[in-house]
């Protein structure tokens, strides 16, 4: 999801929020309001759901959600729209997009890192294996941040793109250049041809060569 897919979707969740404080009533008896079991059991599962998949089950966007919107108090609701507020205020600001990128950042490096050692070790064919798949993994970073859609349906199932048609359609929406794309699609064919073997078709040279295009291109995409 893109950021303006994530907004939607966080709107959505307010808006279910709110829904659920219509049906709020005074309990019998106390001063306290309860709404109804069913809405706010479903504003639950579906904002805890989101908040997993957006920040992961670590975050303490989504301990503070489990932990407190886990009755049917009108508190309980009124405490997962604060919560989805300050998410939606942390994504419109580009907060969100910013962590990702450095952490996207920082396991990069660390593949790269193991790509150069293993080169340096003999093992060319490894060592083009995992530079191919930080690409890869880069390619589908820069759609979610140029707006273009990493996943097709084919049959009504939702598949991955395969990495030649992410560079195509990255490059016709400019993300990068045809030099950059060129560079992309030969980096591309020697990880494959290590993938699958064709160990002879390719020297070591060419996949220190290719590892040193890919840092200089994804720091240059990412810049």
């Amino acid at each position: 999801m893109n950021n303006a897919d994530l907004l939607k979707r966080v709107d959505e969740l307010i808006q279910m929020g709110n829904e659920v404080l219509l049906t709020k009533r005074p309990m019998q008896g106390a001063v306290w309001f309860q709404v109804a079991e069913g809405p706010i059991r479903g504003f639950r599962s579906a904002s805890l759901s989101f908040i997993q998949k957006t920040y992961g089950s670590e975050h303490p966007h989504f301990a503070e959600f489990s932990k407190h919107v886990n009755g049917t108090f009108d508190s309980d609701a009124e405490v997962g729209l604060s919560i989805l507020k300050v998410i939606r205020e942390e994504i419109s600001s580009g907060w969100l997009t910013s962590v990702k990128t450095l952490v996207t950042a920082e396991v990069f490096a660390d593949f790269i890192e193991m790509a150069e050692h293993l080169l340096d070790t003999g093992y060319k064919d490894a060592a083009a294996v995992i530079a191919g798949g930080v690409l890869e993994e880069g390619l589908r970073q820069l759609c979610r941040r140029s707006g273009v859609e990493s996943d097709q349906d084919i049959d009504g199932k939702t598949t991955p793109k395969k990495a030649d048609r992410l560079n195509a359609d990255l490059a016709k929406v400019d993300a990068y250049n045809r030099l950059d794309q060129k560079a992309v699609t030969a980096w591309l064919d020697l990880r494959n041809k290590a993938a699958h073997g064709h160990y002879l078709e390719y020297e070591s040279a060419q996949v220190e060569l290719m590892i040193k295009g890919i840092t200089d291109f994804l720091a240059r995409a990412n810049g």
